[in-house]
């Protein structure tokens, strides 16, 4: 019982730190950060993805009213000129506006705050947004819920594996089942509203949130049919926790969906 129980701790921690992991050094987690302007500190964090519809707001909470910014900008992967446009004030807050571009468009942008004859770029490296369809919570909040427990009776089949535990071959089947729901079912669900597309992973595309997705359970559906035809062969299974803790950790929309502007005629400007 005290031995399950410390699996369990063990598991849900690994599942845990690998989730905040993935997220954190995801393209779509913000840049945040902090400068100095003038006698201010301003704390910033700077967007990385919005929902298509309207002009992405790049907000910085600057209360000295002498502060003002400048937007900079031009769509990703395009031979635009770069646009600058002045941040405008609402209360403590300098509001910046992207242009709107559909979903998988990317627009590059850097912001630029003055005061006096002072001026200070924010981020020397272009942050860079993408534009999403809306995903419904009915669909995104199952896809998350099935995922991480995937990723959770995943690392817990693999631990009762190493330990010659009774209960590798149902931790198994459980992996398989949450992964194929959250995976294979809803995954492409969620791809379908944000890109337009229910699959952009191998052999359409080269997204490595629906590769990684298959790879994983690609090894645990192996692992299940040699545990299957021999429960006390969990070589399989162990092999399969690993592989499948070392892809969840590539973080998350990596290489996914995209539009290229530089196969369209260039622009001098980009239009609201």
């Amino acid at each position: 019982m005290i031995k399950s129980i410390i699996l369990w701790v063990v598991a849900v921690v690994m599942t845990v730190a690998a989730a905040v992991y993935q997220k954190k050094t995801g393209p779509t987690y913000p840049v945040s950060g902090e400068k100095v302007v003038g006698t201010e500190t301003i704390a910033y964090e700077l967007i990385r993805t919005y929902n298509t519809g309207s002009r992405a707001a790049v907000k910085i909470l600057a209360p000295d009213t002498a502060i003002t910014g400048e937007i900079n900008f031009r769509r990703f992967k395009s031979f635009d000129k770069w646009t600058h446009e002045p941040m405008f004030r609402s209360g403590d807050t300098l509001i910046g506006l992207l242009p709107a571009l559909p979903a998988a468009g990317k627009v590059m942008y850097q912001v630029t705050l003055r005061q006096g004859d002072e001026s200070v770029l924010l981020n020397d490296h272009p942050a860079i947004l993408r534009y999403k369809g809306a995903v419904p919570m009915f669909v995104l909040i199952p896809h998350i819920f099935f995922i991480f427990f995937a990723m959770l009776f995943s690392t817990r089949a693999g631990l009762e594996a190493i330990v010659r535990g009774k209960l590798t071959y149902v931790y198994t089947w459980l992996t398989v089942i949450f992964m194929a729901i959250g995976g294979l079912v809803l995954g492409p669900i969620v791809q379908k509203y944000a890109f337009d597309a229910y699959w952009t992973g191998w052999p359409f595309g080269t997204d490595l949130t629906d590769n990684k997705s298959l790879i994983a359970f690609i090894f645990w559906v192996i692992a299940l049919v040699v545990l299957v035809t021999r429960r006390e062969k969990r070589t399989w299974a162990v092999v399969a926790a690993i592989v499948t803790l070392i892809v969840f950790l590539i973080p998350h929309s990596m290489l996914g969906s995209e539009i290229d502007y530089t196969k369209e005629a260039s622009q001098t400007e980009v239009t609201n």
